[in-house]
């Protein structure tokens, strides 16, 4: 899994491990000076060696590039910031579907709902479930039950009979 940070952030991580390795330090003192493993460390001096500092500049990503830009990605973390209700919705409630169905109405960008949830990880989001409660629920009424009618109710162990294990 890719560390957090900037391209430029994780280079200037890796120039400073080579440094660190020119001084004399060792590959677990400088993997505990950078947060990163010790075979990690290794590689990129294997790398160096090899490319020298060239070796350690970014790569870039592999595979498909993402569907919105990274304007487009805080335009709509704006969008859902400003709640469901907002975007014509019945229910104060984001799900899959309607976060898909809002890419596609303001983007113009097709996303299967099961493939939201991993734009909304990167935005931060997290799953979420409602709490289940009745409408018309009256919590002071719950918290007097449960302070004055409750404790007569609950079964209490007595404390002179026999402990319950065999003599």
């Amino acid at each position: 899994m890719r560390p957090p940070g900037t391209a430029q952030q994780l280079e200037r991580r890796r120039r400073q491990a080579i440094r660190l390795l020119k001084a004399g330090k060792n590959l677990s003192a400088v993997a505990r000076a950078v947060s990163a493993s010790v075979s990690s460390v290794f590689r990129w001096y294997q790398t160096y060696r090899k490319k020298g500092l060239q070796g350690l500049r970014p790569q870039p990503t592999p595979g498909r590039p993402p569907k919105l830009s990274t304007s487009q990605r805080k335009q709509l973390a704006k969008l859902l910031l400003k709640g469901s209700l907002a975007a014509g919705y019945r229910t104060d409630l984001w799900t899959l579907k309607r976060v898909a169905q809002m890419i596609r109405k303001h983007f113009g960008v097709a996303y299967h709902p099961c493939h939201v949830w991993k734009l909304l990880v990167r935005l931060g989001w997290s799953c979420q479930k409602p709490e289940r409660r009745a409408l018309h629920r009256d919590e002071a009424a719950i918290a007097h039950w449960k302070r004055y009618r409750w404790p007569h109710i609950k079964k209490r162990r007595t404390t002179w009979g026999p402990s319950g294990l065999p003599r």
